[in-house]
């Protein structure tokens, strides 16, 4: 099936997930989850980080419709997207780090390159 995965979530709480994992990354540089939420995860920051990459009024105001915490909005425009402008897509990197202990859901860390 095409499009994005459904995380066996609604898809409000599956937005706000993303939300908060994308601002998480953001913030951090690194998380660790699963790895299909690591590939949903990898999508919507890449495509935020490229919007930034244009540093307009419009893409300012998508970042912070999207991004959850003021503050790292302003560092997505001020240090990441001007790190990566010469740079056109793959600003992320998705390593698997074999099974939970819980319940063997394959996991990975996702970090910006």
């Amino acid at each position: 099936m095409p499009g994005t995965r459904k995380l066996g979530r609604t898809s409000d709480h599956r937005r706000a997930m993303l939300r908060a994992m994308v601002t998480y990354l953001l913030e951090n540089g690194k998380i660790e989850t699963t790895v299909t939420r690591a590939k949903e995860v990898r999508s919507v920051t890449e495509k935020m980080i490229t919007t930034a990459k244009t540093n307009t009024l419009h893409s300012k105001r998508q970042a912070f419709a999207f991004i959850t915490k003021e503050d790292v909005a302003k560092k997505l425009f001020d240090e990441i997207a001007p790190k990566y402008q010469d740079r056109s897509g793959g600003y992320t990197r998705i390593i698997k780090t074999g099974p939970r202990r819980g319940d063997a859901a394959e996991m990975a860390i996702i970090e910006l390159v």
